[in-house]
């Protein structure tokens, strides 16, 4: 482990006092904020301070067509390499949604979130070798740490896969560009951090990691938070070797050492770059000068010792005085340096904060230039008076204010038509509309590109269109997609030598390479971020989760990181992969479960497909290889072996998302469902049609979206009565699809019967035939409920005879 104690290059003046200004920038950026938090003009403040001058030593090391994967105190960095201006970062402080002011987020993420557009305004790839590029950061502690080793490992694809040459341009020079992530002392706690770098060091992904360590993770030091209380020498049995080909190197710098920070950084990114090997940077003894942010103090849990101590060994205060000891400036020089700096920050907050208040003022302007009138009664108009004055009187409103002001208006003028309320219902409507782009947009692609704009393509049949097994179909339809799409890989749990515990890639790694059909440990969570920082470098990554069950190991990245991407950057960065999986049926509490509802409410920003068999799912895979929008298919574990005709164009034919499909008429009730489901819904349908009962059975196909086009309003239209089905917990996804069906597409209106479903029970499936009958809903179950159903229409026709 490479210490800090060796002798360290010589730095021109011209470069340390250039330096010396971006840190000196970013402290006052610091500082202010806070006064501007404090002062009631912004939510919530984290900063960087104290971070400033080893994120100059990696922002010298940071090239164009590199990627940053980082936490909320990297703004110096972001400062240095020209990714954020002060004006952005104030904006960004006051939640300003406007594209121009704050391109991160749009004011959709709190201050220290940072991130590069990737994308051009008509949702294409920007030439990211051109740019400096940040991917979106995200609160939650250590998720960062899956896609930085996705985005480093796209280096490895890219240098080694001769398929990808000619689809590199713009993304990759050979492979040569590096991942930097960063993270806090505290969250090496954390199991992802050791998922992550784990995987780093098995894959050798070009990628170097710096560990911000100022011996706390907020109120709790290092020694409550790993062994020894030192992240380095826990990392120590990761340490490569002279002469081996596997391991990191590690490297320990105190943080307030510039010269060698310099020295440490231009080194291990040189390494990472020609040699594809990973990195990790203890960068130590820092301090936090204000606090872990501003809802608290730090003077509540740190001594005064550690507080003195903190003063002294200032990275500022030590980079000043090593500038003044090397002569490179005066101390007038210095002064003189650090007001301008300051000068410069203020001025640009100033601008930010009048930036972001013009719109809003303006919108106040225009409300309150609404004439007052003459209110329905004296007690109204007082009341009336009240409100606009409040608003008048406000030093800096926000929207909700004025909006609730004029909510207020209203209900005084309910007892009027005038020209006055009209006014004010669409003042109203003017400032809804333009928040809902505002806030709303781009949770999924919204362009060409989207996967609801994928043209449909039915699958073709010719006479003598062979049979086979579930798991032969998808193994040539994947063989099929790998040839038609060169930046396509698949990577989980024994998808390359096995091909799969269901076979679907069977002999696709000896076709087509390990860097394409990869095998990797049991890691779901940093498969799933692998493939998101993957896909953000222009591959088309498949990760595969071996069954359902294991979505929860990698649920939160899923969540957090890539549900969330589009929208948190409203449209300036995606990850386009496909997660594939399979479930339901499978016996056994933790082979066999349905987190359905898990997944359509944590995955807002995915597609959520749920083919009934493996035909429907190539159908799937297609719109999803062809579209710019992320989505996970689950394929039903019992199909594997049904036989299935295969269709002519297997490779090229697609499902449209968010259509279901009618797979048996029927006039009595329609039984809506999904999946595994269907084909027991069939079975019920056969031994209801015994009884004289029609169903009508609609396959939803994909749950995110649903049934775009109201086809269930349209089959419980002609019924009168509907029934969901499926095996999720009661009042999960079947409580969704009531919801859609009944509230959204406005159903309640046709039904002759009260709504019901049949679904999974409470607990989790028992094991064994039995214990899945009784845990799921099963052929008698279903006729159960629809017959009772009839017999509650029509008692004589339809007697009880089963109770």
């Amino acid at each position: 482990m490479i210490g800090s104690e060796n002798s360290a290059p010589q730095i021109p003046r011209e470069n340390a006092l250039r330096d010396y200004r971006i840190v000196c920038r970013s402290r006052q950026a610091s500082i202010l904020g806070r006064a501007e938090v404090f002062a009631g003009k912004a939510k919530f403040g984290i900063f960087g301070d104290g971070k400033e001058v080893p994120q100059l030593a990696m922002a010298a090391a940071f090239r164009k067509g590199d990627f940053r994967a980082g936490y909320y105190r990297d703004q110096t960095f972001m400062f240095a390499k020209g990714m954020l201006t002060v004006e952005a970062f104030f904006a960004q402080l006051y939640a300003h949604a406007d594209l121009e002011a704050e391109p991160a987020s749009a004011g959709r993420a709190m201050t220290g979130h940072f991130g590069t557009r990737l994308l051009n305004d008509d949702g294409s790839w920007k030439d990211l070798l051109a740019e400096h590029n940040s991917s979106s950061d995200i609160s939650p502690t250590g998720a960062q740490m899956p896609r930085l080793v996705g985005l480093a490992y796209a280096s490895v694809l890219y240098r080694n896969l001769e398929a990808l040459r000619e689809f590199s341009r713009g993304f990759s020079n050979n492979g040569n560009e590096i991942a930097f992530g960063t993270i806090g002392n505290a969250s090496c706690a954390e199991g992802i951090f050791w998922e992550s770098v784990n995987a780093a060091g098995v894959l050798q992904a070009p990628l170097v990691l710096s560990i911000w360590d100022d011996g706390y993770g907020i109120s709790v030091p290092n020694q409550f938070q790993m062994t020894k209380g030192d992240i380095s020498r826990v990392l120590e049995g990761f340490q490569r070797r002279a002469g081996e080909q596997s391991g990191i190197d590690i490297y320990s710098v105190r943080g307030w050492d510039y010269p060698r920070l310099c020295e440490i950084y231009l080194e291990a990114a040189d390494k990472a770059r020609r040699n594809h090997t990973p990195a990790v940077i203890h960068v130590t003894e820092l301090t936090q000068p204000f606090g872990h942010s501003t809802s608290g103090s730090h003077q509540r849990y740190k001594t005064a010792e550690r507080l003195q101590w903190e003063k002294d060994n200032d990275c500022l205060l030590k980079m000043r005085t090593w500038i003044l000891a090397q002569s490179l400036a005066s101390v007038d020089e210095l002064d003189r340096l650090e007001e301008e700096e300051k000068t410069g920050v203020i001025a640009a907050r100033d601008r930010a904060w009048d930036a972001f208040r013009e719109e809003i003022d303006r919108e106040r302007t225009d409300l309150l230039a609404i004439p007052a009138e003459t209110a329905p009664s004296p007690d109204a108009e007082e009341e009336i008076g009240r409100i606009r004055g409040r608003i008048a009187e406000a030093p800096h409103p926000f929207r909700r204010e004025l909006l609730a002001a004029a909510e207020e208006i209203l209900l005084e003028l309910r007892e009027t038509d005038t020209p006055v309320r009209r006014r004010i219902i669409k003042w109203k409507g003017r400032v809804l509309q333009a928040c809902s782009g505002r806030y709303s947009s781009d949770l999924y692609c919204e362009n060409g590109r989207s996967a609801l704009a994928v043209p449909e393509i039915p699958a073709v049949y010719s006479p003598d269109a062979p049979t086979v097994g579930g798991y032969d179909m998808l193994n040539s339809y994947f063989d099929a997609a790998f040839a038609r799409f060169p930046r396509l890989v698949a990577m989980g749990e024994d998808v390359g030598q096995l091909g799969g515990v269901n076979q679907g890639f069977a002999n696709l790694q000896n076709k087509y390479g390990a860097l394409r059909v990869t095998d990797t440990g049991i890691r779901e969570a940093t498969i799933l971020g692998q493939a998101i920082g993957m896909a953000m470098r222009g591959l088309k990554p498949i990760a595969e989760i071996q069954y359902l069950d294991y979505i929860l190991y990698a649920l939160q990245i899923m969540s957090d990181d890539l549900a969330t991407m589009r929208w948190r950057t409203r449209g300036g960065q995606m990850a386009p992969l496909v997660i594939r999986t399979r479930g339901h049926r499978l016996e056994g509490i933790w082979h066999s479960g349905s987190q359905m509802a898990g997944l359509i409410h944590l995955l807002r920003g995915v597609y959520v497909c749920v083919p009934r068999d493996c035909t429907q799912a190539a159908g799937f895979y297609n719109t999803l290889l062809l579209s710019d929008d992320p989505g996970i298919v689950v394929e039903v574990l019992n199909g594997y072996r049904r036989k299935e005709r295969v269709p002519d164009n297997l490779a090229e034919f697609t499902i449209p998302l968010g259509v279901p499909e009618v797979i048996r008429e029927g006039t009595d009730v329609t039984v809506a469902t999904y999946g595994a489901c269907c084909l027991i819904a069939l079975e019920a349908a056969a031994l209801l049609a015994r009884a004289g009962i029609e169903i009508e059975v609609v396959d939803v196909r994909t749950l995110l979206p649903f049934d775009r086009h109201g086809m269930l309003l349209e089959s419980l239209k002609k019924t009168g009565r509907i029934l969901f089905v499926d095996e999720d917990v009661p009042g999960g996804a079947s409580a969704y699809m009531l919801q859609q069906v009944l509230e959204k597409q406005g159903g309640f209106r046709w039904l002759d019967s009260p709504p019901r479903t049949v679904t999974g029970t409470e607990h989790r499936p028992a094991y064994g035939s039995d214990g899945d009958y009784f845990s799921k809903p099963n052929r008698e179950t279903i006729f159960e409920a629809v017959y009772g159903m009839m017999h509650e229409a029509d008692p004589i026709r339809f007697p009880l005879f089963y109770r």
